[in-house]
C-alpha cells in the first residue's frame, strides 16, 4: 500500500517528531481501508472481508499487542483484546471503534479537497474519513501500547482493549462485548472511550485549549410519530390530510421546548473554564454553582450548541407520506431523534411529546436509552489519572468534565463499569470538530503526537502501572 508521506524539515524547518509521522503514516493506511459502518443484520461478504483487512493490518502494524493479547471477536467484526496485568485487582478497558461513516459518490461536490479514502498527508495533516472519528484515536492508542510493550512494559493490572466495528449504528459489537465481560464477572476500574476533545475556539472568550472529558452522556429517544387520514386522488382533497396533521404536531412540538436545567457536571465545567475567560462571562460563569437558574434561561438564546447543553432536545430527522404525487398519503410518519437531558429520563421525554402533540398522533418508540450515570470527578483517582496525562500532552489545556451530547459505544458499558470517561485526546479547532460526519475531516499530524504521549502516560501513570519492568 502506498502512501503519500509528508516532507521533512520542509523550508529549512524542523523534523516532523518521528513518533507522530509514524502515527499519522499508519493511519493514512487504516484510512485507505473503508470500513463504512455496515448495515444491521448479517455481514455482507464485502463487508467481512474489508474488516478481516483493517484487522489484518492491525495484527502486521503492532505486533507486540496483538501478540501479548488474548482476543475475542464480538459482534460481527468487533475485537475484544485482553493483556494481562501483573496483578488480579479491576482491569482498564480502552475504546475506540474501526467503522467510519458513508461519504456520498459525488464527494467532491460535497467540498472534499482530498479524496475521502485516500488518507493523503499534506499541509501537516492527514485527510480522509475517520481521522478524527474514530480511527485517529484508535491508532494513537495502539502507537503508545506498542512502544511500551517493546520496552518490556507491563501493566499493573489487565489491560482490556474493545474496538468496535458498528457504532455508527448504534453499537451492536460493543454491547457483545459488555454482554461478553458480564458473564466472566468482569467489572472495569476505568473505562475510557471516544467523546470530548482538546478543543479551540470551543468557548467564546477562552483563548486556552479546553480538554472537555465527557463524565456523562445523554439518553437517546428515537420516536415514529404517525398520523392515518382517507386516502384517494390529490384532486379532491379532505380539509385536513394526514401530512398536514402530522406538520401540524410537528410544529406543535417544536413550539414546546423541553425545562431547562444546569446539571453538575455543566456546573463544574464551567466553573473550571471561569478562571481563563476574560470579560463579564468570567464572573458569571465562575458563580455557575449560585447562578443555575439564570444561566440555564439564559444559555439557550445564544445557540443551539448551548442549548443542548441545559435540556432534552427534539430533532425531526426524516418524513414519510404518499408514494405519489397525485396520491393522498393514507398515513404520513415523521422520525424525531431526542437526546435525552442528564438528570430527567426516557418517560418524562416521552410524557412531554405526548402533551406538546396530543391524543390523535400515535407514538411509536424506535429506540430508547437513559442518559449515563455520572462518572466521578474532583478527587477521585481514575479522573485525577486523565487529568495528568492531558497535562503531559497537553500543557497549555484548561481540563474540565462536560455532559455528552451525540452517543457512543461507552453507553453500553456504563452497566458494569461505575467510572466510564469519553475523551480522544486530539486537538481539534472549530472547523475540524464540524467535519467530524461532514466534508473535510482532517487531523494534525502534531496532534496525533500529542494523542500518543497522552495514552503513554495514561498507561505508566501510577494507577496503570511504572513506564518499563
Amino acid at each position: 500500500m502506498r502512501l503519500r508521506r509528508a516532507s521533512a524539515g520542509r523550508d529549512g524547518g524542523p523534523s516532523p517528531d518521528p513518533v507522530a509521522l509514524a502515527a499519522a503514516e499508519h493511519l493514512s493506511q487504516a484510512v485507505r481501508i473503508a470500513t463504512v459502518t455496515p448495515p444491521p443484520g448479517p455481514l455482507s461478504d464485502g463487508d467481512a472481508a474489508t474488516f478481516g483487512l483493517l484487522r489484518t493490518f492491525l495484527e502486521q502494524t503492532y505486533p507486540c499487542t496483538f501478540g501479548a493479547a488474548e482476543l475475542d471477536v464480538v459482534g460481527r467484526a468487533g475485537l475484544l483484546l485482553r493483556i494481562p496485568g501483573a496483578s488480579a485487582v479491576r482491569p482498564v478497558l480502552l475504546m475506540a471503534h474501526q467503522d467510519v461513516v458513508p461519504v456520498p459518490a459525488d464527494w467532491e461536490a460535497e467540498g472534499w479537497e482530498h479524496p475521502p479514502f485516500d488518507g493523503v498527508i499534506a499541509d501537516g495533516r492527514v485527510h480522509g474519513r475517520g481521522t478524527l472519528d474514530d480511527k485517529g484515536a484508535l491508532i494513537v492508542l495502539l502507537e503508545a501500547l506498542e512502544a511500551l510493550l517493546r520496552e518490556g512494559w507491563t501493566p499493573a493490572r489487565d489491560l482490556y482493549l474493545l474496538f468496535g466495528a458498528d457504532e455508527e449504528s448504534h453499537g451492536p459489537s460493543a454491547l457483545a462485548a459488555v454482554e461478553l465481560l458480564e458473564t466472566r464477572g468482569i467489572e472495569p476500574w476505568l473505562v475510557v472511550d471516544e467523546g470530548g476533545a482538546v478543543a479551540t475556539g470551543a468557548f467564546p472568550g477562552l483563548s486556552t485549549p479546553m480538554a472537555a472529558i465527557g463524565a456523562s452522556e445523554k439518553g437517546i429517544v428515537t420516536l415514529e410519530l404517525t398520523v392515518e387520514s382517507l386516502g384517494g386522488h390529490a384532486s379532491t382533497p379532505p380539509r385536513r390530510s394526514a401530512p398536514g396533521l402530522l406538520a401540524k404536531a410537528l410544529v406543535a412540538l417544536e413550539d414546546s421546548p423541553f425545562p431547562t436545567s444546569l446539571h453538575d457536571v455543566s456546573v463544574e465545567m464551567f466553573e473550571g473554564v471561569a478562571p481563563h475567560l476574560t470579560g463579564p462571562m468570567r464572573a458569571v460563569l465562575g458563580r455557575a454553582g449560585s447562578l443555575r437558574g439564570p444561566l440555564a434561561r439564559l444559555l439557550p438564546r445564544l445557540g443551539p450548541e448551548l442549548a443542548a447543553m441545559v435540556r432534552t432536545t427534539a430533532a425531526v430527522t426524516m418524513l414519510e407520506g404518499s408514494p405519489a404525487q397525485n396520491v393522498l398519503a393514507t398515513r404520513a410518519t415523521a422520525t424525531v431523534n431526542l437526546r435525552v437531558a442528564v438528570g430527567s429520563t426516557v418517560q418524562d421525554t416521552l410524557d412531554h411529546v405526548r402533551r406538546a402533540v396530543g391524543e390523535s398522533v400515535e407514538l411509536t418508540v424506535v429506540e430508547a436509552s437513559e442518559p449515563s450515570p455520572v462518572s466521578p470527578t474532583g478527587d477521585d483517582e481514575r479522573w485525577r489519572a486523565l487529568v495528568s496525562a492531558v497535562r503531559t500532552s497537553y500543557p497549555d489545556a484548561v481540563t474540565v468534565p462536560y455532559v455528552m451530547m451525540a452517543a457512543s459505544d461507552a453507553r453500553h458499558v456504563a452497566r458494569i463499569a461505575p467510572a466510564v470517561y469519553r475523551f480522544s485526546p486530539l486537538a481539534m479547532d472549530k472547523a475540524q470538530r464540524e467535519a467530524i460526519h461532514g466534508p473535510g475531516e482532517n487531523v494534525e499530524i502534531a496532534a496525533l503526537g500529542a494523542g500518543v504521549a497522552f495514552y503513554r502516560a495514561l498507561l505508566t501513570g501510577t494507577a496503570l502501572g511504572p513506564a518499563a519492568r
